[in-house]
């Protein structure tokens, strides 16, 4: 059992590295209510803080969060509106996983008042550390960029049509970020060939991306969300170093254009 939300790591350079969900723990109470395959947190982000370890070493600040999205997704917004009207999706307390299954036993399932009480506990404490780090950094440098990790199953019926691709390049249509920026991370993606890439396709950033993102302001923000075949083993969760690799080097160049 943990009672630590989320680690910080605070850098000097003008990037905020958000992990929203990287956490995988879920407190006895709530476990207890969920279906076997709920308890493995499938749907978990899973080791995108290993993928980006790296960052730290480029001046980044990183948040990481401890507890997994089943018991609040950090990337929601607190009154749980769609971030994708008319598509299948998942709630700010999930009810079902990526797969479409439930995510609680019958007749387990949150009510509005523990809802809201998650949202208290869990979910504000990260925004405000956000928010707060974002502010040092604007300060210390008069911008910041707000690149936000994520990674997910490639494939996921319930969610998408096919495969999606490789890199996933969101920017909220274009608001969240500058669009010299968001041109230059496309300059990245282009001229490599390893993977295939989109920018602003089924994943266009979340809600951090789309509230925090502010160019005007000072606050540029961008998700990239990855197909987990580029770095693990989609079946048994096991990282891949050899797979990794590559893509740490694309990640890091891709990191590198965002501190220019």
């Amino acid at each position: 059992m943990t009672d630590t939300l989320f680690a910080l790591h605070r850098g000097t350079a003008p990037l905020l590295v958000s992990l929203p969900h990287d956490g995988t723990h879920v407190p006895d109470d709530i476990a207890a209510r969920l279906t076997p395959s709920a308890r493995r947190v499938p749907d978990t982000d899973w080791h995108i803080a290993r993928l980006y370890a790296f960052a730290r070493d480029l001046g980044a600040s990183v948040l990481v969060p401890s507890h997994s999205r089943y018991v609040v997704d950090l990337n929601r917004s607190e009154d749980d509106v769609s971030l994708y009207p008319g598509q299948n999706t998942t709630g700010l307390c999930p009810l079902v996983q990526f797969d479409g299954t439930p995510v609680y036993r019958d007749g387990a399932a949150p009510d509005e008042a523990e809802v809201r009480a998650r949202v208290e506990r869990y979910w504000r404490p990260y925004h405000a550390a956000l928010r707060g780090e974002l502010a040092r950094l604007r300060e210390a440098h008069g911008r910041v960029v707000l690149w936000e990790g994520h990674s997910i199953k490639g494939e996921l019926p319930f969610l998408f049509d096919g495969r999606l691709p490789d890199l996933n390049l969101g920017t909220a249509g274009g608001a969240s970020c500058r669009p010299a920026l968001q041109a230059a991370l496309e300059d990245v993606l282009a001229a490599q060939g390893a993977y295939g890439w989109v920018a602003n396709g089924r994943f266009k950033g979340g809600h951090i991306t789309r509230h925090f993102g502010d160019p005007g302001r000072g606050i540029d923000a961008v998700q990239m969300e990855i197909s987990q075949r580029c770095y693990m083993n989609e079946d048994s969760f096991a990282f891949d170093a050899a797979r990794a690799a590559p893509l740490q080097a694309l990640l890091r160049t891709l990191l590198e254009t965002t501190l220019r």
